[in-house]
């Protein structure tokens, strides 16, 4: 089966405000080594699928500077690339108007791959997933779509766009954020909510977007298309909880999944990522996530109490205490300084005496000596943005190498 990429990275990402002030949500650095973007690509490759189109859109050229340095992949066969491609306006002068809209406007590179298949995933999750097993689902139940679908509690169905399906798991309805919603039909407790992964036939794929190609606002599969074509075609959910990713340890968190949509889930996200038994261990040999490999130098700590760290190439701590923080590439923390539920980006400079707590500090930053973050609400609001929960975010600063 001949498959090819899409991937749907143009998304503002205003809720992680200031974090998107300057780029748009994929390019958003996370986990101390990585981007968002890094970890669906990381999911095609790792899957076998080397064809990939990355469609992008607003304040993009952080995204684009990073993919272009990090996940060349051109030159072994024509088939492998990862090609950023932006509005092309082919159809008229007008941005992507939704996911479908940004695919139909593209559909030119499509059909010159000549696919059976087209794999169309969204760019801003955190998770691990074999898409090969998907398509065995896709193939199996000789789906025109499938739509990738997690199990969540029924009293949670609320927050998120729901799929309705039958004993075989054909889609006969979507419900987006249900008050009443409809059960699985082997579990009254749980329903799917959709994650906004596709696979599509190509020759379905054609037809659909020839099919519903109106004037409509914003032409999306989730909110517009896929509603609208259940009665023509067979459309299927795949359940993600039944995957079997290798190299996952049994204290993880089964197929864990997480839209970081805000700054309060960002953050939660990295947390989860520490501990003697994280939700999701990055180290896993056999589905690594790919990140930007730095010429950095090893990480230095001196006569420092570190509790529940991550710490990445590149940092020099000195003299200090830490407690479930994140430090990416090249952080320098000082003497006598106190860090505690932080994630530090790139580049940032903590001097001597400083007491940090709950902070979001992009990359970049120096903070003078002996100065104190997220022990004061009233004194923080009048320099910095906070969080509705607390958490204290500084934007990017300016590099030093510019």
């Amino acid at each position: 089966m001949r498959t090819l990429g899409i991937i749907m990275a143009g998304g503002k990402g205003e809720r992680l405000y200031p974090l998107t002030k300057e780029r748009s949500k994929p390019a958003v650095p996370f986990g101390g080594k990585y981007r968002i973007v890094d970890f669906v690509l990381s999911n095609f490759i790792n899957s076998g699928i080397y064809s990939n189109y990355v469609l992008v859109q607003y304040m993009s050229q952080s995204l684009i500077e990073y993919l272009r340095s990090t996940w060349n992949l051109g030159g072994i066969t024509k088939d492998h690339f990862i090609t950023v491609v932006p509005p092309q306006m082919r159809l008229g002068e007008m941005w992507y108007r939704g996911t479908a809209d940004a695919v139909k406007q593209n559909l030119n590179l499509i059909t010159d791959y000549k696919p059976d298949l087209v794999a169309i995933f969204g760019a801003d999750h955190i998770y691990r997933m074999d898409i090969r097993q998907m398509i065995d689902f896709h193939l199996a139940s000789k789906a025109d779509v499938s739509v990738s679908a997690i199990t969540v509690p029924l009293k949670q169905a609320s927050r998120f766009g729901t799929i309705v399906v039958d004993a075989k798991n054909r889609v006969s309805a979507f419900e987006e954020k249900p008050k009443n919603p409809k059960p699985l039909p082997n579990d009254p407790h749980s329903v799917y909510a959709s994650m906004g992964n596709y696979i599509f036939t190509y020759d379905a794929l054609v037809k659909v977007l020839h099919e519903e190609s109106g004037e409509t606002a914003a032409l999306d599969f989730g909110k517009t298309i896929l509603p609208n074509i259940l009665k023509r075609y067979r459309v299927f959910a795949y359940n993600f909880d039944e995957q079997l990713l290798p190299g996952v340890k049994p204290y993880e968190e089964k197929n864990y999944w997480r839209d970081v949509g805000t700054l309060e889930t960002f953050w939660q996200t990295h947390m989860d990522l520490l501990g003697a038994k994280p939700k999701l261990d990055l180290n896993n040999k056999q589905w690594p996530i790919q990140d930007a490999r730095k010429t950095t130098a090893p990480a230095k700590i001196i006569e420092s109490n570190l509790q529940d760290c991550m710490v990445a190439d590149g940092c020099f701590i000195c003299q200090s205490s830490l407690k479930r923080c994140i430090l990416a590439n090249d952080v320098v923390v000082h003497e006598k300084c106190q860090l505690e539920d932080c994630i530090i980006m790139d580049a940032c400079e903590i001097k001597a005496g400083s007491r940090l707590k709950k902070v979001i500090m992009d990359r970049y930053n120096t903070i003078e000596a002996k100065t104190v973050i997220g022990h004061n609400p009233d004194q923080d609001a009048q320099r910095y943005y906070i969080d509705p929960d607390g958490i204290v975010v500084i934007p990017r600063g300016i590099s030093k190498w510019q």
